[in-house]
């Protein structure tokens, strides 16, 4: 500041040295975030896949009330521990743990390491194996599911010959009184039987 001699009271700003003292100061920010950017990148793991599916169906369909007491991880919507937010939808929800921002704070650089041959290999034998085993357990649900069945056809049938020996018995039931009818009617008119030549068993 330059303040001239004489009646003049208002301030007078040295622009050159203020102009020298930004560009030394952005120098000085330029070299702290190259280094702090180096050091944290030597420190930061790269990306890796996620080894846990994302809930995202948890909350589907619920109710939920809402007070002003409510902390924010059981309000509305996705809560982020690591960053302590809060996203509104799904969409945005993904799209915010895949960020740059929530892998920073997850201690990971997003590069990505490159995968060897080794590697591919390795991936290709665990995706066989996780496959063979789904084939099994799909095989045991198979046949579980294949017994149930044979169960339910096996008690359909008992239940359908048991009906049908019912109804056979009603039949012979039925011809049986009717014959007593007949037999009973000839009694009383006095006839032995009605004509008919066959004997009775």
């Amino acid at each position: 500041m330059n303040n001239s001699a004489g009646n003049d009271f208002r301030r007078r700003w040295d622009r050159d040295e203020y102009e020298r003292k930004a560009q030394e100061r952005l120098r000085d920010d330029d070299d702290d975030d190259k280094q702090s950017e180096q050091i944290a990148a030597k420190k930061r793991e790269n990306l890796k896949a996620r080894s846990f599916k994302v809930d995202l169906e948890s909350k589907l369909g619920k109710t939920l009330v809402i007070s002003k007491a409510t902390p924010s991880s059981q309000a509305g919507g996705y809560h982020c521990p690591v960053c302590d937010c809060v996203v509104k939808d799904s969409i945005n929800y993904l799209d915010h743990i895949n960020g740059k921002k929530h892998q920073k704070n997850l201690g990971m650089n997003m590069r990505i390491s490159r995968s060897t041959l080794d590697d591919v290999k390795e991936r290709f034998q665990m995706k066989l194996k996780e496959k063979m085993e789904k084939k099994n357990e799909y095989d045991i649900e198979e046949k579980m599911k294949e017994l149930r069945e044979e169960e339910e056809k096996l008690k359909a049938y008992r239940k359908q010959k048991r009906k049908e020996k019912r109804q056979q018995q009603q039949q012979k039931k039925k011809s049986d009184g009717d014959d007593d009818d007949h037999d009973e009617m000839a009694s009383m008119m006095g006839f032995a039987s009605f004509g008919s030549t066959s004997k009775k068993k």
